[in-house]
């Protein structure tokens, strides 16, 4: 967005509001942008979280890869082998995740957080860290997952 401020000299203050304008109007672009993969991230925990494995597997791109424990899955065997347990779990050990950190330059982003999982109440000890790392795109069809990175760490 170009301003022109030269026609504003005498006015400072309006050019100085017109600045902060077009500043505003990015930084809620930006905003706009991350809301927006966001979204994507918080609906798919959501549709796990749910039980709802097609609504999960909806979000995914169909040439993701998935990485967790040394393992390698493509989208096929994700939703095969580990969602299935990945809904299970949490419909048995409820996570408390934390803030996302979205980072976006053009059409990719990738969202790093953390979720606690205290299964204590499981009658197990355990006191469990995972976090993610989440890659998306987007396409004329949105934002749609990429890859998805767990570690976990037994605190």
């Amino acid at each position: 967005m170009k301003i022109q401020i030269d026609r504003w000299r005498g006015y400072p203050g309006v050019a100085l509001l017109a600045v902060l304008f077009a500043m505003s109007s990015a930084c809620q672009a930006q905003s706009n942008k991350a809301t927006d993969v966001n979204s994507v991230v918080e609906a798919f925990y959501g549709a796990i979280t749910a039980g709802n494995a097609d609504a999960a597997m909806a979000l995914i791109a169909p040439d993701a890869i998935f990485i967790e424990s040394g393992n390698i899955e493509n989208r096929d065997q994700y939703q095969k082998n580990h969602l299935p347990r990945d809904i299970e779990y949490e419909s048995e050990v409820k996570g408390e995740r934390g803030p996302l950190k979205v980072t976006q330059e053009g059409n990719t982003a990738w969202v790093i957080s953390t979720t606690k999982y205290d299964e204590t109440d499981q009658g197990n000890p355990d006191l469990y860290i995972i976090t993610q790392l989440m890659v998306l795109t987007r396409s004329a069809d949105g934002w749609r997952i990429r890859s998805i990175c767990w570690s976990s760490n037994q605190v």
